[in-house]
């Protein structure tokens, strides 16, 4: 798109991409201090999906002490978080028997008691409607789809809500070439592997001397169960089958709400087997003798699928750049042995709207807000995630049997010890993609079909997930060179696409031969989670946004 291209523009003290927990703490805490102070703060919060939550998918168990700290009368203000942890398990699976591990071996911070199983996406709506009551306009539907910069090379703002070119590139009658609004900072708050994101950290070199960033693929559903089946406030994680001993991951179910099971898998996307597909590994999942009895005779009512941050302490960048900060999932601070990242979300939003508020009291504007990187080194979240640090590495390293207790010593050591680990600080070697082993090296695996009882298929689960584009739109998954899928990656790796995405975004077609395969993509099916950007062993596949609006419809995830 032309450079130069004339399109209005509005002027913010403060732009917030994205309306997750991060990006909708970052606007209150904005608005909470110009209170405070007396004076006022424009602030501009932009998010893609049709409504706020609408993109929002979590588990979730969700520690308060960021909320806490942000509302400290949540409970009397109507957070939604609903149902306290009352029963904490986590289990060993084998193919037909479960081991439970003790509760009391593991570090007091991995236990669930203080913590609420509750839909995210409905915290988010609730964190929407106090950031309005603030005075924080809030634009969903609305798509940051480019970055606008100064003369200096500062970020200057983002342009949002193009909509109208169609298939072929070209203009429809309905086309509207966007605005730009402007911000003294903008904060990226687009969540995982967001596609400002990528730019920002890959321009300003924010990820150098860092480990690369570490992902899971985290695929869940939302069941309503028969009541004398329900156990409000159970927490179960297990690890083990369905995966091998090589390969990182584990489930959660959460019982809560009217009736509720939240379950879901998530498989850490370092996986070699390039035949694996996460989908299929839950659906195994979920026909565990011991898993299958919490869901017979209920009924799944929602689906959905995201990447997860998992590189933890050693993989954050640098969070500042001139213009805007990294904030949430988009920096990445999810605490990958807890299976938490909102309150440290929360918290780091609150962090950078804290230095940003000073900056605009100050008079400046566009510089890099050094005080937020300096407020994150001494938070909380920093030093949890440092007492974590060496869990995914170690994994990795030495599998789930082996890793995993090496892990869970060197969290007690760090917790008894101010953080002091016999391991250092051990780095991850390589990316996700690099991890990817060759399709001949392993054997493909035969999945069950599903029995649309317990077990569903792909296209059936993203009817759930009530998954919409504008179909007349340029793809926004885009392959770097088309040629690839077929004349590199499927020779080579099996083309990996069509099995990793949760959604059935990638095919490979062949003729009524059985020859002259075709790479398709089915991008009307994507429920934006972007492991696609993350695991196609070429990096190939680039995840832009698509029109604002487009994308899951996700109820009460």
């Amino acid at each position: 798109m032309s450079e130069d291209l004339e399109r209005e523009s509005m002027e913010y003290d403060v732009v917030i991409v994205g309306g997750g927990p991060a990006g909708l703490s970052a606007a209150i805490r904005l608005k909470q201090m110009a209170a405070k102070a007396g004076t006022d703060i424009s602030v501009a919060l932009l998010e893609k999906g049709s409504e706020v939550g609408a993109h929002i998918l979590s588990g979730a168990v969700i520690d308060p002490k960021g909320l806490s700290e942000l509302f400290p009368n949540w409970k009397e203000e109507g957070a939604p978080l609903e149902t306290p942890v009352t029963k904490d398990r986590f289990k060993l699976l084998g193919p037909q028997g479960e081991l439970s591990l003790p509760m009391w071996a593991m570090p007091p911070f991995m236990h669930n008691h203080g913590c609420y199983i509750a839909s995210l996406a409905n915290v988010t709506r609730w964190l929407a409607g106090k950031a309005e009551e603030l005075g924080v306009e809030i634009y969903p539907g609305f798509a940051a789809s480019d970055l606008v910069w100064n003369d200096d090379g500062s970020v200057k703002g983002v342009v949002v809500g193009v909509v109208g070119i169609g298939k072929d590139g070209h203009q429809k009658p309905d086309y509207q070439p966007g605005m730009e609004l402007h911000g003294k900072y903008v904060f990226i708050a687009e969540g995982v592997r967001g596609s400002l994101a990528k730019q920002l950290i890959a321009k300003f070199k924010l990820d150098e001397g860092k480990s690369p960033q570490k992902y899971g693929i985290g695929v869940k559903e939302l069941w309503q169960v028969l009541p004398e089946k329900h156990q409000p406030g159970l927490a179960e994680h297990t690890t083990g089958w369905p995966l091998d001993s090589k390969t990182g991951g584990g489930s959660f179910m959460y019982h809560f709400g009217d009736n509720y099971v939240a379950i879901g898998y998530v498989v850490h996307l370092n996986y070699k087997n390039p035949w694996l597909s996460p989908f299929d590994e839950f659906q195994r999942f979920k026909q565990h003798p011991t898993v299958r009895p919490h869901l017979e005779g209920g009924k799944r009512i929602a689906y959905g699928a995201r990447a997860i941050t998992e590189g933890g302490y050693q993989s954050v960048p640098k969070l500042t750049f001139p213009g805007g900060a990294l904030i949430g999932c988009s920096a990445g601070f999810v605490n990958v042995p807890r299976i938490k990242g909102s309150h440290n979300a929360v918290k780091t939003g609150m962090l950078a709207a804290e230095a940003a508020f000073e900056a605009v009291q100050a008079g400046r504007a566009s510089d890099e807000l050094t005080a937020y990187q300096v407020a994150y080194e001494a938070s909380w979240v920093a030093k949890e995630l440092k007492i974590v640090r060496n869990a995914k590495p170690l994994l990795g390293k030495f599998g789930t049997a082996l890793g995993g207790a090496f892990g869970m010593f060197d969290m007690w050591c760090a917790h008894l010890f101010g953080g002091f680990s016999f391991f250092g600080t051990l780095k991850h070697d390589k990316t996700d993609a690099a991890s990817t082993g060759l399709a001949k090296d392993y054997q493909p695996i035969v999945y069950p079909k599903p029995d649309g009882v317990i077990s569903f298929d792909k296209l059936s689960s993203v009817f759930l997930s009530a998954t919409n584009h504008e179909e007349d739109q340029p793809a926004h998954l885009r392959l770097k060179d088309p040629s690839i899928p077929i004349a590199v990656n499927l020779p080579k790796y099996g083309e990996p696409a069509r099995l990793y995405c949760p959604a059935g975004v990638y095919e490979v077609l062949y003729n009524e031969q059985g020859t002259d395969p075709r790479f398709q993509i089915n991008a009307q099916n994507c429920v934006h989670c972007k492991t696609c950007d993350i695991k196609d062993p070429s990096q190939n596949i680039v995840w832009t946004t698509p029109e604002g609006g487009g994308g899951p419809n996700y109820p009460n995830m």
